[in-house]
């Protein structure tokens, strides 16, 4: 304990000099675990939510993000119960999940808990039949002929892609930007929530988050997690982002198209630069990979396993999608009810020695207050092994993303094996 005492000391001091003011205190050693309200339980209520916080805290979970809390747009929506993401009312809650005194209540347990809250918001646009439509059409896109329409954008690919359940807002017109900003400074203020994960964030202005986050600071220091991968939205506004890049590889290597070779070349020469003191989040899975792409067991197979241990080994703060700690196996309907079948929360007691392995190790926390990776040779290239240290505190990771046993070799120590699709990690006393 006297050891642990003092790497956190250490750690503190560190941060004091090297972190940048926006992150909150309570974010540099946090994970956070994404919940799905319409499908975490039968009920699919905040209520529901709020009674599993005891079983979350116990495993460890710091920030509880709630997909979007918002009631569903009617006008074109999809499927039975329309897409989370169509929001009808910037300042209500779906009836379906409860009201605005069951998120208060959700907040205060997991606050008494010491646990944070961020919800979803959707700056991007919002349902065919939210108010501000016939209110402030001014503040949406309009085609030529003048008429707002679907959002429409370029995909990755190169065709064009259209939403048909949304329409686009206009953030050419700075009215939207405190209207937006008021609507989200609501929640804080009345549910006492900590902060934002933001909804396709890179189609709203930089500009725009900057000036809401420092709004937003000045009721509580919160925390914000951009769906997206920008360095320049950890500028000013958010403290963290997607790693998209790295989770495409751990579904490669879950294929067998790629192992340890490309993930040194992600660590020593990374698609893009980010501020040191960025949070990155890491995952294997969240709603939209589950929903659109499949379980972990269709994407990584035995591998998923090593690919959550890097998640949690390499530098970001790692994320749970609910249902993973039972071994979440089959995707959930985007637009429909489908309860996720808990069984009997095999991978809970996994989950909970990660999440203490990140606590308790400072090399492990997010930004600048852990370590950089130091790769090692263990004189087999088919394995990724790597070193992270932040004062005193340091510890090793050898992963074997192959199908073979593989011999391997650290100084100090003998040869070894590592079972397929296993891994090591070595902390010191």
């Amino acid at each position: 304990m006297k050891k642990l005492a003092a790497s956190l000391i250490l750690a503190t001091l560190f941060t004091a000099a090297h972190a940048e003011p926006k992150h909150p205190a309570w974010s540099r050693s946090s994970n956070v675990y994404e919940v799905n309200p319409r499908q975490f339980s039968k009920e699919g209520t905040l209520n529901a939510v709020t009674a599993s916080l005891p079983r979350l805290k116990q495993m460890g979970v710091d920030i509880v993000w709630l997909m979007p809390i918002h009631p569903i747009g009617q006008k074109n929506h999809k499927g039975t119960l329309g897409s989370y993401y169509a929001v009808q009312d910037y300042t209500a809650v779906n009836p379906d999940y409860g009201s605005i005194d069951d998120l208060r209540k959700l907040t205060r347990q997991a606050h008494t808990l010491g646990m944070h809250v961020i919800i979803d918001w959707v700056g991007n646009h919002t349902a065919w039949d939210n108010p501000w439509v016939t209110q402030h059409p001014d503040w949406f896109k309009k085609n030529d002929k003048g008429e707002i329409y679907s959002v429409t954008f370029k995909n990755e690919a190169g065709g064009t892609e259209e939403w048909s359940d949304v329409v686009g807002l206009d953030y050419d017109n700075k009215e939207l930007w405190k209207g937006m900003t008021d609507a989200m400074a609501y929640w804080v203020k009345e549910t006492g929530i900590d902060g934002f994960r933001c909804d396709a964030a890179g189609l709203v202005p930089t500009a725009f988050w900057d000036q809401a986050r420092a709004q937003l600071d000045k009721i509580k220091p919160v925390f914000m997690l951009a769906e997206w991968n920008e360095p320049a939205l950890h500028d000013k506004a958010f403290d963290a982002s997607y790693d998209w890049p790295l989770n495409g590889i751990m579904k490669k290597i879950g294929k067998g198209e790629a192992g340890a070779a490309e993930l040194r070349a992600y660590v020593t020469n990374p698609p893009k630069t980010f501020p040191r003191d960025a949070y990155r989040l890491q995952f294997t899975n969240n709603h939209d990979i589950n929903s659109w792409e499949g379980a972990d067991k269709d994407l990584y197979g035995p591998a998923w396993g090593a690919m959550t241990v890097l998640s949690y080994t390499l530098p970001g703060i790692p994320l749970i999608y609910n249902g993973q700690e039972s071994r979440l196996d089959k995707k959930l309907e985007f637009f429909e009810k489908d309860p996720i079948d808990w069984k009997n929360y095999e991978l809970e007691g996994f989950y909970a020695g990660l999440n203490a392995l990140k606590k308790q190790n400072p090399a492990l926390w997010n930004g600048a207050s852990g370590g950089a990776v130091q790769l090692l040779d263990v004189g087999n290239e088919q394995l990724f092994a790597f070193k992270r240290q932040q004062g005193p505190n340091n510890l090793r990771v050898i992963v074997n993303p192959t199908s073979q046993v593989q011999k391997y070799k650290l100084a100090g120590e003998g040869q070894a094996v590592l079972k397929p699709w296993r891994w090591r990690i070595i902390v010191p006393e």
